[in-house]
């Protein structure tokens, strides 16, 4: 009976040493999940800053290559650009040594041009007096022009070589216009013909005069009463009034 409470005593301590073992396990393990938990968190932002890295990295990687083949395309248009320049410059040489020639060309036309003129001048004066006052005027016109700086060389050059076209054009046409002229010493207005440079003719509006321009007297005549007729019908036709036929004019003959 005496040794019980000893056995019980035992018991107990036992029993309490267990529990106190059981609670020191289950704080151990609790803490291990946490620590567990607070790693696996770090891990996944750890995991995450790593993703954002790579994409990152990524980018850059693809920014670096297009950065690459920009500076490559824009090596191949410098080397482009190059070879342009060169043959600019190359055009440039030409282009100052063809305006240093055009200035020398400039000072030997304008003698040419006035000389030309001149010459236009004094071949209008010589030939028939045709539309006398339009062919003086054109001259006056080419005078004025050459005086003028505001014109290039160029269309003063053309204008004069234009006059000379039309009067070469003057040889190969027929006409028919009204025009006042001096018949001895009296102004009359009559219907003036002209056929080529062949025959200059001219008739009055109610087709009872008709005369010639006769070069080696420098004056009008009349002619006989025969050729009202072929005038009036060349008038006509030089007005589209009447179908192109022959005609017998009066005309020059040649001299021997």
């Amino acid at each position: 009976m005496k040794k019980q409470p000893i056995r019980w005593l035992s018991a107990l301590l036992l029993s309490m040493s267990v529990g106190m073992v059981g609670s020191a396990n289950a704080a151990t393990l609790a803490d291990i999940y946490q620590v567990a938990e607070r790693m696996n968190q770090t891990a996944r932002v750890s995991q995450a800053k790593i993703d954002a890295l790579t994409e990152e990295t990524r980018q850059l990687l693809n920014e670096y290559k297009t950065v690459l083949k920009e500076i490559e395309g824009l090596r191949v248009y410098n080397r482009q650009l190059e070879k342009q320049i060169g043959n600019q410059e190359q055009e440039m040489a030409q282009l100052a040594d063809s305006i240093d020639k055009v200035t020398v060309i400039e000072r030997q036309i304008t003698p040419l041009m006035l000389r030309m003129i001149d010459g236009l001048e004094q071949y209008v004066d010589l030939d028939l007096p045709f539309l006398i006052d339009e062919r003086r005027d054109r001259i006056d016109n080419l005078r004025n022009m050459m005086d003028r700086a505001d014109v290039a060389v160029s269309e003063k050059f053309s204008q004069v070589l234009r006059a000379f076209q039309i009067e070469n054009e003057y040889g190969r046409t027929m006409e028919a216009y009204g025009d006042t002229i001096n018949i001895d010493g009296t102004d009359r207005k009559v219907d003036v013909l002209k056929v080529g440079r062949i025959a200059l003719v001219y008739q009055t509006p109610d087709g009872e005069e008709t005369g010639v321009w006769n070069q080696s007297i420098d004056d009008w005549e009349q002619v006989d009463d025969e050729f009202q007729a072929p005038v009036r019908n060349g008038i006509r036709m030089a007005r589209k009034q009447l179908s192109v036929d022959m005609l017998t004019l009066p005309v020059a003959a040649p001299e021997a």
